[in-house]
């Protein structure tokens, strides 16, 4: 790394290369203390519930997928076959999203945004990708909102039941049950549903690094040291873990969300804070003087960013179509665009290692992937993930050296398409 960004870097407490094999083991120590019972960052989630183990096959549900800032819902059929079809999709806004919402107004939000789809099927299965305590009857209890939504009269709501209750004010006859799911069990189903040819794995686990960041895997009742009474999938709210090194910039972007001091790792993490991060440091940064005059002024100039902005220089520097590469035409040196290139690719590169631990932490606590015949398959699900500059490459670099060479265990990172749409009508039907 250039030295003056390094510097910089580190003044601030930024730390340049995460520990990968650390943070695994504070994981683990966490996710431990969540299954007692005893204090954790992450909640543990139980869900009761497993992949199934026959095809499904002529049923329909319909399917809400409510996460980040996308609201989404459709019919699934799955045919004699137990192909799944998708119809009547439509996309809207998360509720709460652009302003705060009652409890009331916020389910008559969900309700109107699925009326295209009333007595379309009698039960529902609802990826509500937020903090839940999934109930024995498929229900979610609310714990808290993460992704800047604002509803906080909804705390503590049982999801399922209040949503039937205004579906039925909004003159639905038909709905016998709702089942709520987060996205990283969605994600865990879908793999499980859709395995590749030829391929058998050993156990499934999900992660969603998107807006927001979480992971899933299954928990065996028969391992020592939980309090677990049965095999099933564990929503771990992995984007609550708290044990990091907080560096200046993040401090300063957790200080103006919505609630400062929660969803630490996610906040250095996920799409949907890496954008004020990166501006965060830009700031600082051309402040500082880490630039020549010319682009510091106009670095300071700079009121938003996103991922999706940042991410297009670090594909490529040079391309004025995007806002940093036209902030630096015509005034930035080589020694400039290096600079700023290093800075970026420094949070790309935690947000990767950090990922790692968590991918990791859930295939050793699931106790599989011991043989390369059956590895782990690792559904994993989200823009940044899939699309930001080299997350996915770096990802599965640091899990080939922190699982299979050093400890033996075997991993799959597969994607399937309608994931979670698949994955959140799998479980709808589960208890159904």
């Amino acid at each position: 790394m250039n030295k003056a960004v390094s510097s910089f870097l580190a003044q601030h407490g930024f730390p340049h290369h995460v520990d990968i094999n650390v943070v695994i083991d504070s994981l683990l120590f966490d996710m431990n203390n969540g299954l007692l019972g005893n204090p954790s960052d992450e909640d543990m989630i139980r869900t009761w519930c497993t992949p199934p183990e026959k095809q499904i096959v002529n049923k329909s549900v319909i399917v809400i997928d409510a996460g980040g800032t996308n609201f989404r819902s459709s019919l699934v059929t799955f045919d004699a076959q137990g192909t799944p079809h998708i119809d009547l999709l439509q996309k809207t806004k998360m509720p709460g999203v652009d302003r705060e919402l009652g409890r009331q107004e916020f389910f008559d939000q969900i309700a109107n945004n699925i009326d295209h789809l009333k007595d379309k099927a009698d039960c529902i299965g609802f990826c509500f990708s937020y903090p839940m305590t999934i109930t024995s009857d498929g229900d979610g209890i609310l714990i808290g909102f993460s992704k800047e939504v604002k509803a906080p009269e909804v705390v503590g709501s049982h999801i399922g039941q209040c949503l039937k209750e205004a579906l039925q004010a909004h003159g639905w006859k038909t709905i016998k049950n709702i089942v709520l799911l987060n996205d990283t069990v969605a994600a865990l189903l879908a793999g499980a549903a859709s395995p590749d040819v030829g391929c058998q794995y050993s156990s499934y686990m999900g992660l969603i690094l998107g807006t927001g960041l979480n992971t899933a895997y299954i928990q065996s009742a028969d391992a020592q040291f939980v309090n677990v009474d049965q095999d099933q999938i564990i929503v771990c709210e992995a984007g609550k873990f708290s044990h990091l090194i907080r560096s200046d910039f993040d401090l300063a972007v957790d200080a103006h969300t919505v609630k400062p001091g929660t969803f630490l790792i996610e906040k250095q993490c996920s799409g949907g804070y890496l954008g004020p991060l990166a501006l965060e440091v830009l700031h600082t940064a051309a402040k500082e003087k880490l630039f020549t005059d010319a682009l510091n002024i106009k670095i300071l100039g700079i009121e938003k960013l996103s991922l999706i902005d940042f991410d297009t220089f670090l594909h490529a520097p040079k391309n004025i179509s995007s806002v940093l590469g036209a902030l630096c035409n015509d005034v930035a040196t080589d020694e400039d665009y290096d600079r700023l290139f290093q800075i970026l690719d420094a949070l790309v590169e935690r947000s990767a290692r950090y990922t790692a631990a968590m991918i990791a932490a859930g295939v050793i606590q699931s106790g599989k992937g011991t043989s390369a015949l059956a590895p782990v398959c690792i559904l994993c699900n989200g823009t940044t993930f899939h699309k930001t500059y080299k997350i996915a490459a770096r990802v599965e670099g640091y899990l080939e050296e922190v699982l299979t060479r050093q400890r033996g265990l075997y991993y799959q990172l597969v994607s399937r398409e309608d994931d979670i749409t698949l994955g959140a009508a799998i479980c709808g039907l589960i208890k159904h």
